[in-house]
């Protein structure tokens, strides 16, 4: 089933609500008037507020595991919106919650 593609501008959280953002977005191709990112780009992440027992460990970066299979950008699979990523140092998730509507991809 097709997925919206995620470009820069898109709304992806951590599990604990911190912001996270592409470090290499791809320009080659836009959305929205936005480039998309593909599945190689690792994510940074702002404001994570998780701690134990009162010690913060916070999410700090992301890998995405799951990206499109058929559509792809410089020869890496695009990331849409039902892309999986886990979160280091905790393994927790990211969350897209807002993406463009326009371009889907498989």
């Amino acid at each position: 089933m097709p997925g919206f593609l995620l470009h820069v501008g898109a709304t992806v959280l951590c599990a604990h609500g911190g912001q996270a953002q592409p470090t290499v977005p791809n320009p080659r191709v836009t959305v929205s008037g936005q480039p998309v990112v593909t599945q190689t780009s690792p994510y940074i992440i702002a404001a994570c507020p998780f701690n134990v027992s009162g010690s913060p460990v916070p999410c700090v970066t992301a890998q995405w595991i799951t990206a499109a299979t058929r559509i792809t950008s410089n020869g890496m699979p695009l990331l849409l919106l039902d892309s999986q990523a886990i979160c280091a140092p905790n393994g927790t998730p990211l969350t897209i919650t807002v993406t463009q509507t326009r371009a889907t991809g498989m």
